[in-house]
C-alpha cells in the first residue's frame, strides 16, 4: 500500500466515523473529504468536481422535478385514497394498497410517496381500530423494494448507471434491474404480510397517544382582573421564559392567538394554554391573578380553527435544527409555529420544550398557521407527514394533474422503446411541465433536493480518489484473496454485505459510489461480466431495512409509527437476508 492509498483510506475512515456520530450533515462531511483531496493535490479540481456534471446525478435532479410535478396536483393521492377507503380491515386487503404504491415508487421518488401516504395509512388504521405501526414500516419497505424495479426507481440506480457510463461502460436499461427486482418484491410482500406482520409492534400513533394523555402535557390558566400585568406584554408579564413551561396559545373570547409572540398583550379573561412540564404548573398558580382551570375539558380539537392547525413533522438528517435547542433556533418566530410536544423512541420527551435539542427522526407535534403545510412541505428541515385532520390535496385543476401523468407515462415509453435516453426523456418531460405550466420554474427549483445532489457529487469525487490512487484495486485484491477460493457466490455475498453495511451506516448513494470501483476492479481481475457486480451493488445499496437512519423513508415512518430502533432490526434483518439470497442467486444465474 502506497502513502497516497493509505492517506485516502484514513480520510475515508474518518469520514465514516464523522457520519456515524453525526458531527455535521452527511453532504457536508463527504464534501469536506473531497475538498481535502483537492487541497492536498490528490485530485485536480476537474477530477474532484466531475461528479457535478455526471449524467446520473443530473438525471436525479430532473427526477425530483418530475416527481414533484406529478404529485403537485394530488391525482395519485386522490386515486389511492379512494382505493384505500374500499379496503376492509383484514390485513390482506392492504396488499391492494401496497402493490400500486410499490409500482409508483418504481417511477417516482420514494420520499414524497411515503410522506404523502403516511397520513392516509394512519387515518385508515385509526378508523378501523388498527395500530398504524403494523403498516408504516411495510409502507417504507415496499417503496424501497419497488425502487429496485427500474433504472429511475431510486437515486442509487441512477448513480450506479452514471458511474458506469463515466467508466466508458454500458449502463442499465430501464427495466434491467427488474430481473432481480420483481422476485425480490414478490418474496418481500410474502414476508411482510406473514412473518413480518407478526413481528411488528402494536403501537398507537404519536397523535393518538397525545390525544389520550392531553392533561399530562397541556394545562389552562385563566387571567383574572387581579393579574398585576394586565395590558402588558407576555415578556413583561414573565410568561415567556418559564421554568419547564411553554405558552403555546392564548384564547381570547372568539380570538385565537397562536403562536404567542413576546410582544403579545395579556388581557383579563384570557385563557393561557401551556405545554411542557405540567408538574411545574404550581409555580404559576402562586402568581396573583392566574387561576388553574382544573375542570377544563381542553382537547387537541379545541386548539384547531380556520387559522390554526395541528401538524406532525419528522426532523430530517439535513435539518438546520440539529445541534440547537428550539429556543436557540427561534423555532416559534422562524416557522410561525409552536411545538406542543416532541416524540422520540416511542416516548414523549418530558422537559421544557424550548430546551429540547431535536435529533433526526424526532416527531414534532406543532400548532401552526393554516399555510404551514404548503410553505414547508418540501423543507429540508423536516418531513410534514400529516395534519391530524388530513386535508384533501386534490387540486381544483384536475386537467393538469392528468396531463402530468400522461407525460410521465409517455416518458417511460420513450425510454422503454429506446427512442430517448433516460436523461433526455426526463429533460423533455421537465420542459413540457414548465411550458404547460403544470409546474413553475420556482416550484421546480424548490423540488430539487440540493443537499442530496451535493452528497452524491461529492461521493463521486471520493470514488475517483479511490480509483486514481489504486485503493479500489488494492481493496478488490484483498477481497478476492479471501473470497476467490470460495467461489463467485462468496464474492457476491461479500460485495453485497459490504455495500449493505455502508448503506445502513451512511447513505445509499454514497455506499454505491464507494463500492462500485471495487466491484469493477474485481470483475476485471476475474475476467467476468461487470454488470453482475453493478446490479448486486445497486440492489444492496437500496436494500436498507435494518436501521431507521440508512434510508429516508425509514426515518419518515420512525416517529409516526412509534417505533424503536430495535423494531427495524427485528423486522428488517430477515428481510435483508432474504433480499441478499435472492439477489446473489439470480445474479449468479444470469450474469456468471
Amino acid at each position: 500500500m502506497t502513502f497516497e492509498m493509505a492517506f485516502v483510506l484514513i480520510i475515508i475512515i474518518v469520514m465514516f466515523v464523522a457520519l456515524l456520530i453525526e458531527v455535521a450533515r452527511p453532504d457536508m462531511i463527504i464534501f469536506a473529504a473531497l475538498v481535502l483531496f483537492v487541497l492536498t493535490g490528490l485530485l485536480t479540481p476537474e477530477e474532484a468536481f466531475k461528479g457535478f456534471s455526471n449524467q446520473g446525478m443530473l438525471t436525479i435532479a430532473l427526477l425530483f422535478i418530475v416527481a414533484g410535478a406529478v404529485q403537485k396536483h394530488g391525482i395519485l393521492e386522490h386515486m389511492m385514497t379512494s382505493w384505500l377507503n374500499k379496503s376492509s380491515q383484514k390485513k390482506g386487503s392492504m396488499i391492494r394498497f401496497y402493490l400500486p404504491v410499490s409500482v409508483s415508487s418504481a417511477f417516482l421518488n420514494n420520499t414524497p410517496i411515503v410522506v404523502a401516504f403516511t397520513p392516509m395509512i394512519k387515518k385508515w388504521c385509526q378508523e378501523r381500530g388498527i395500530a398504524p405501526s403494523k403498516y408504516l414500516i411495510p409502507l417504507s419497505y415496499v417503496t424501497i423494494l419497488g425502487g429496485t424495479l427500474t433504472l429511475m426507481g431510486t437515486s442509487t440506480n441512477l448513480v450506479v448507471h452514471g458511474m458506469l457510463i463515466d467508466y466508458g461502460l454500458e449502463g442499465f436499461t430501464l427495466f434491467q434491474l427488474a430481473i432481480v427486482g420483481i422476485p425480490v418484491l414478490i418474496l418481500g410482500f410474502i414476508y411482510l404480510f406473514t412473518i413480518g406482520y407478526k413481528i411488528l409492534p402494536n403501537n398507537k400513533g404519536f397523535s393518538e397517544q397525545v390525544k389520550k394523555d392531553t392533561r399530562e402535557y397541556m394545562a389552562e390558566m385563566f387571567v383574572t382582573s387581579e393579574f398585576p400585568f394586565l395590558s402588558k406584554s407576555v415578556q413583561e408579564a414573565g410568561l415567556r421564559d418559564l421554568k419547564g413551561l411553554y405558552l403555546i396559545e392564548i384564547i381570547r373570547e372568539n380570538e385565537r392567538i397562536s403562536p404567542v409572540k413576546s410582544t403579545t398583550i395579556v388581557s383579563a379573561g384570557d385563557r393561557l394554554i401551556f405545554t411542557g412540564l405540567i408538574s411545574t404548573i404550581a409555580e404559576l398558580q402562586q402568581i396573583k391573578g392566574l387561576r388553574l382551570e382544573t375542570g377544563t375539558h381542553l382537547d387537541l380539537d379545541d386548539l384547531k380553527n380556520g387559522e390554526v392547525q395541528l401538524v406532525e413533522a419528522v426532523v430530517s438528517h439535513q435539518s438546520s435544527l440539529l445541534s440547537k435547542s428550539f429556543k436557540q433556533s427561534q423555532f416559534r418566530s422562524r416557522y410561525d409555529a409552536g411545538v406542543l410536544a416532541v416524540h422520540r423512541n416511542n416516548e414523549r420527551i418530558k422537559s421544557k420544550i424550548g430546551d429540547i435539542v431535536p435529533k433526526p427522526g424526532d416527531v414534532l407535534l406543532l400548532l401552526a398557521g393554516s399555510d404551514f403545510i404548503n410553505t414547508y412541505n418540501n423543507s429540508n428541515d423536516f418531513y410534514v407527514v400529516s395534519t391530524l385532520d388530513t386535508p384533501n390535496n386534490l387540486n381544483e385543476n384536475k386537467g393538469k394533474g392528468w396531463l402530468s401523468l400522461v407525460v410521465l407515462i409517455a416518458m417511460i415509453l420513450t425510454v422503454t422503446f429506446g427512442l430517448l435516453s433516460m436523461f433526455k426523456a426526463m429533460l423533455l418531460a421537465v420542459f413540457i411541465f414548465i411550458i404547460t405550466k403544470i409546474i413553475t420554474p420556482e416550484e421546480a427549483k424548490k423540488n430539487i433536493q440540493f443537499h442530496v445532489l451535493l452528497l452524491i457529487a461529492s461521493a463521486f469525487g471520493v470514488g475517483t480518489a479511490m480509483t486514481k490512487t489504486g485503493l479500489a484495486s488494492w481493496m478488490a485484491k484483498v477481497i478476492l484473496g479471501i473470497g476467490e477460493p470460495l467461489g463467485i457466490i462468496a464474492l457476491l455475498v461479500a460485495i453485497y454485505l459490504l455495500t449493505n453495511i455502508f448503506t445502513e451506516l451512511i447513505t445509499n448513494s454514497a455506499a454505491a459510489v464507494l463500492m462500485l470501483p471495487i466491484g469493477i476492479e474485481m470483475a476485471s481481475s476475474l475476467g467476468v461480466d461487470y454488470m453482475g457486480f453493478a446490479v448486486t451493488i445497486a440492489i444492496a445499496a437500496s436494500a436498507s431495512f435494518i436501521t431507521p437512519i440508512g434510508y429516508q423513508t425509514n426515518l419518515i415512518v420512525y416517529g409516526p409509527g412509534g417505533y424503536t430502533f430495535s423494531d427495524y432490526m427485528k423486522v428488517g434483518t430477515p428481510l435483508s437476508i432474504l433480499v441478499m439470497l435472492v439477489t446473489v442467486t439470480i445474479v449468479n444465474m444470469v450474469w456468471f
